[in-house]
């Protein structure tokens, strides 16, 4: 692709990203670059001079050479989440930024020669349809992927080490996540940290979209397939023989303290325990119904009374970039263009270090 065409199309991202028509970028501008100037960089027919685009990277919070970045990042499909009643604006800013991260991301492994290779160990599994199959699939998953049946402390680190992206988005409240494949092959799935603002939603909503990837869902209608992907989520964080294990094979009641105790062991709340007790059939529909009522009650929806305190983040972004850096496979300059910030920002925060 020549260097117009790529500047173009990088441009429109950009644009795209921040949510803005031309005639936004325009007013972001105070007026210093026209409507039809930028529509001409756009269309690819101008690529404009080193002044104008250091300008242009300012108002777009990008760095000057994302507009040069060659590394390709194409979608396949993508599968959201309560995304039907938001603007197409909206949808293109979740699009765009997912893209900017990850083309930073595997420019980083490009330069540094690793390679993108995933296996979906459920690849074979066949179709699901049933709580049961969710059920085997999560135990083959877990066995695969030898996490026996304890707690999981880091599913972002998991799912990174396992070749699987995860972006973190802050972005419109009506966005969960999303889950698709960059180029063909390389897995991805984000979240909104605005609804998933604490660790246990952060995991729950990430082995949910991992069941969207993974899983080949059979023929039932949308909100079976997210009840499926709600229970593979649930089956991951606490296996039936673990939450038998801790409550027992039949209950006729349970306590708050003894959900509260199992939420900060194993990462998942305790409305997804008592959901996991009921499809694991520990408790009956009676009991579950009477539990959600005093949730309710009790304004515990949102927030429950105990909080899991670990902690859900990867830093191997930030690893390979300090390994190309110190082993001089980019310059100071690059690594900070990476990070997507000025270099000046970039010494400032990692000076200490080197």
């Amino acid at each position: 692709m020549e260097t117009k065409a790529i500047f173009a199309e990088r441009f429109k991202s950009a644009r795209l990203m921040n949510g803005f028509s031309l005639q936004d970028l325009a007013d972001a501008l105070g007026g210093t670059l026209s409507r039809q100037a930028l529509h001409r960089y756009e269309k690819g027919e101008v690529i404009p001079d080193a002044e104008k685009i250091n300008m242009l990277s300012k108002a777009l919070n990008i760095s000057p050479d994302y507009f040069f970045r060659t590394t390709k990042v194409e979608f396949s499909d993508i599968e959201y989440r309560k995304l039907s009643r938001m603007p197409q604006k909206d949808v293109a800013i979740i699009n765009e930024t997912t893209k900017e991260y990850l083309s930073r991301y595997l420019e980083l492994e490009e330069i540094i020669g690793l390679p993108h290779s995933f296996d979906n160990p459920l690849k074979d599994f066949g179709k699901v349809t049933t709580y049961e199959q969710v059920n085997n699939a999560a135990e083959l998953l877990r066995k695969e992927w030898s996490l026996g049946t304890g707690p999981i402390f880091n599913i972002v680190e998991l799912l990174e080490d396992k070749n699987i992206k995860v972006v973190k988005l802050n972005v419109d409240e009506d966005f969960d996540g999303l889950q698709t494949f960059v180029n063909g092959h390389i897995p991805v799935v984000a979240y909104n940290e605005r609804k998933a603002n604490k660790p246990d939603r952060i995991r729950f909503t990430l082995l949910h979209e991992l069941a969207h990837l993974l899983l080949v869902l059979g023929d039932v209608t949308e909100k079976q397939k997210e009840t499926l992907c709600h229970q593979f989520a649930g089956a991951m964080l606490l296996p039936e023989e673990t939450i038998k294990a801790e409550l027992g094979n039949h209950r006729t009641k349970l306590s708050t303290l003894e959900l509260g105790n199992i939420k900060k062991q194993y990462g998942i709340s305790m409305q997804a325990i008592v959901m996991r007790a009921k499809v694991c059939g520990i408790i009956n529909d009676n009991y579950t119904k009477q539990f959600f009522f005093l949730i309710r009650q009790q304004n515990w929806k949102v927030d429950e009374p105990v909080e899991y305190q670990g902690i859900e983040e990867s830093n191997r972004f930030e690893q390979l970039l300090f390994r190309a850096l110190i082993e001089d496979q980019i310059s100071m300059s690059k690594a900070a263009s990476l990070s997507n910030q000025s270099l000046a920002e970039f010494k400032k925060q990692h000076q200490p270090m080197f």
